[in-house]
């Protein structure tokens, strides 16, 4: 009775080890997600029919979701491939965190993925952000701030661009 209450001890503590914490691995399980929604049910069927709907999927995968699609080799550029470790337990119906569980296992890389922090404009002083974040607003709203330098340049170009890509 007691081995067996210490093997239940040490079991749960193998699979807790293993297990996903709050938050990791979110861009691999939001994107799995996102692509498994994409699926028919003769496609959700055959991992080798996943891959390919997962390749197209990848082509017009952007940021962090682009990484994560490169990591497991669904992109022509990817240097290695290890599709078939999300291809055939998605097959099998296996949710998109137990997936990602596996994923790390083979790539820890793909669980570090994380989702860049959403900046407010309407409450954020622009001038108490660093140059590399105005950087990245003007990227995500698409836009480019030519021949700027000075902090000051993206912060004008900013204030210029603000009502047309804002609702205040």
């Amino acid at each position: 009775m007691e081995i067996q209450a210490i093997l239940l001890v040490f079991i749960a503590s193998i699979l807790a080890v293993n297990s996903l914490k709050p938050g990791e691995c979110e861009v691999c399980i939001k994107t799995l997600e996102k692509f498994s929604a994409t699926l028919t049910d003769d496609i959700r069927k055959d991992h080798k029919k996943i891959e390919s709907k997962f390749k197209a999927f990848c082509k017009g995968a952007k940021n962090k979701e682009n990484r994560f699609c490169y990591y497991l080799g669904g992109l022509e550029e990817s240097a290695t491939g290890i599709l078939g470790e999300m291809s055939k337990p998605m097959s099998w119906s296996m949710p998109p965190d137990k997936i990602c569980e596996k994923l790390k296992k083979k790539d820890q890389q793909i669980c570090e993925l994380r989702y860049d922090v959403e900046i407010d404009l309407k409450t954020v002083d622009l001038k108490k952000l660093k140059v590399r974040d105005l950087k990245k607003i003007l990227n995500d709203w698409g836009e480019e701030c030519e021949g700027c330098i000075e902090k000051s340049e993206y912060l004008k170009r900013i204030e210029e661009l603000k009502p047309k890509h804002t609702e205040l």
